[in-house]
């Protein structure tokens, strides 16, 4: 019980508030209870939510009514510690995301009104604060996911909505699956950048366009640019810069690259919605995902000796979900 009271020590807190004596009128009650914002600043368990939100200015939003809501209230999905230490972010690593990026990544854990935990179905959706950006649940094993993400603790009450826990951040572009890449390429997500040699990839094989489809729903397994290097040394090939992929022969690189992506381009899937097994890709190849684990699976191709890990997954796009890997599947 103590470890549990520490991981979700604020629910167990609220637990508290909700037995104050029947007399009391409504909004009185509501007067006993905490922000949302205020949530997040009295629980250890949310000081890297806590620090996001004053770092992305949105604090103060979430410290009042929503004027955008009849009820005046909003439904936060909050990451706990946890989850932003998946993404190697804590309160004083926050600085390595630019801040419009921050902004909008917790804006797409923001909606209007208060929805309550009992409403959370499988196969339901939720909009966002972020553009009108749609979240999906899922029913994995009996555990409820947001995306891919999976719902700790529901219905936490705040003077201006609803709170509930997740166990990953959430992450949503806005752009295709190419303005993605091209965004984390640009350092317009991490001030580092990072898909260069991909991007790169995408441009000489031609496969922008394609990728770009907004009729598809793409699932994509994404090289991260230390794989690439690491693919460059594997051939015997040095890569300095992102053009040194052009080294290798288009048509052998096209094929890679079309062993990344699933050959089902009608549904995008989240780590929450894969199985182990083998994938037919849209390249000549099958790709092999490993178990369930954590909220991950491994990733290989054939000719891979160990499988791929997922670095960043469930980065949702406009036509598809990308998960970003740590070495090329190769064919």
């Amino acid at each position: 019980m103590k470890n549990l009271y520490k991981k979700f020590g604020i629910a167990l807190a609220f637990l508290g508030v909700l037995t104050v004596a029947s007399c009391e009128s409504s909004s009185s009650y509501e007067d006993e209870l905490p922000s949302i914002a205020n949530i997040a600043v009295s629980n250890d368990a949310f000081s890297t939510l806590e620090a996001a939100a004053v770092n992305g200015g949105v604090a103060g939003v979430l410290s009042n009514s929503n004027p955008n809501d009849p009820s005046g209230d909003y439904t936060v999905f909050a990451p706990n510690n946890s989850a932003f230490a998946r993404l190697g972010l804590t309160e004083s690593t926050l600085g390595a995301l630019q801040t419009s990026f921050l902004t909008n990544t917790l804006l797409y854990h923001v909606s209007n009104g208060n929805l309550a935990g009992s409403a959370i179905q499988a196969n339901g959706t939720s909009g966002s604060a972020l553009g009108g950006l749609t979240r999906r649940f899922i029913n994995r094993d009996g555990t409820l996911y947001i995306n891919g993400s999976k719902i700790l603790a529901t219905d936490i009450a705040a003077a201006n909505g609803t709170v509930h826990v997740i166990d990953k951040v959430m992450i949503a572009t806005g752009g295709n699956v190419v303005a993605s890449a091209i965004a984390l390429q640009t350092a317009a997500v991490f001030k580092t950048p990072e898909l260069r040699y991909l991007v790169q990839a995408v441009v000489y094989a031609g496969l922008a366009d394609a990728l770009s489809n907004p009729d598809a729903k793409f699932t994509v397994f994404a090289p991260n640019d230390q794989a690439f290097i690491n693919l460059g040394t594997a051939l015997g090939l040095s890569f300095n810069k992102p053009e040194d992929v052009k080294m290798i022969d288009k048509d052998l690189l096209t094929a890679v690259l079309l062993n990344h992506v699933f050959a089902d381009t009608s549904k995008d899937r989240f780590t929450s919605e894969l199985n182990a097994g083998i994938y037919e890709t849209l390249g000549s190849d099958t790709i092999k995902l490993g178990a369930y684990n954590n909220g991950v699976l491994t990733v290989s191709g054939s000719g891979n000796a160990q499988p791929a890990n997922m670095v960043i997954p469930d980065v949702q796009t406009t036509n598809g979900i990308v998960h970003v890997i740590d070495q090329v599947l190769l064919p």
